[in-house]
């Protein structure tokens, strides 16, 4: 999995939130820092920056809990991402 895609994801977050020290094994749903309408942003920054589609079966919150897990799913969806 490529580190710069886990960073980019938690760039993301720490511009919404600036003042959350998070690394990218954190639950940030657990943390407090999501709510519905932050939920759907991460959709949406997800699929706009790395050019993929999540499909619904992929909604799913444990996709979206960490960095980590965020960017294993980028990796499950565009391999080109992927980085061993």
């Amino acid at each position: 999995m490529s580190n710069t895609v886990k960073e980019q994801i938690l760039g993301f977050v720490r511009d919404r939130y600036p003042q959350a020290e998070i690394d990218g094994t954190q639950d940030i749903f657990a943390l407090g820092f999501v709510n519905s309408l932050f939920a759907m942003e991460l959709v949406m920054f997800v699929e706009k920056t790395f050019g993929v589609t999540i499909p619904n079966e992929e909604l799913r919150i444990d996709n979206f809990r960490t960095a980590t897990a965020m960017a294993e799913l980028v990796a499950r969806l565009s391999p080109t991402l992927a980085v061993a």
